[in-house]
């Protein structure tokens, strides 16, 4: 497991990345590290984009804030251009495959850039409501930062009142994230 990451996440209102940014911390909490999340609600709550700003270390973590982030997850094409400033020579950029018109806002001096087609594998594979767990999972899959367990127990304890109600939430949840681990894998 990797010692920690700076996550930034950044989307639409809507695509669920406060949660999974809430989830990711869950996990790495209960896990026994140190975790932060910080979610952006400056004037984005009236429909704009979203950043969580997560980091997990397994020391103490100094400062809220941070300038380069280990990995940049951009949901959107404005999500894209927002979170240029967070890339560095070694930052993982993953975006959606699907997203029309980015290609030149791409960053140029990240580590590696990873198009993944997460939309599409939730709206034809699985099911629209799942995307952020995917995502989830592409963001586990890239770091490492926390293990597949802690990651649905997190799940579970943010989720589970849902599937209480419709069990197949469970395993629809579950194969989700392990199909983000899967889609980011199959690019780095």
């Amino acid at each position: 497991m990797a010692k920690g990451a700076k996550i930034a996440l950044a989307g639409e209102g809507g695509q669920g990345v406060q949660s999974v940014a809430m989830i990711i911390t869950e996990a790495a909490y209960e896990d026994g590290r140190e975790a932060l999340y910080i979610p952006n609600f400056g004037v984005e709550q009236r429909g704009g984009v979203s950043v969580a700003y997560v980091q997990i270390s397994d020391e103490p973590i100094g400062s809220p804030k941070f300038k380069t982030a280990d990995i940049v997850v951009a949901l959107s094409d404005r999500a894209v251009r927002r979170t240029q400033k967070y890339v560095g020579e070694k930052t993982v950029f993953v975006y959606d495959a699907d997203i029309d018109g980015v290609e030149d806002d791409l960053p140029k001096n990240a580590a590696k850039v990873l198009g993944i087609p997460a939309i599409r594998v939730a709206k034809d594979e699985l099911h629209p409501r799942v995307f952020n767990i995917i995502i989830m999972g592409a963001v586990i899959g890239a770091t490492g930062v926390v293990n597949l367990e802690k990651a649905k127990e997190a799940i579970e304890k943010k989720l589970g009142y849902k599937f209480e109600k419709d069990p197949k939430l469970r395993d629809l949840n579950y194969t989700a994230i392990e199909r983000g681990i899967e889609l980011v894998k199959e690019k780095l």
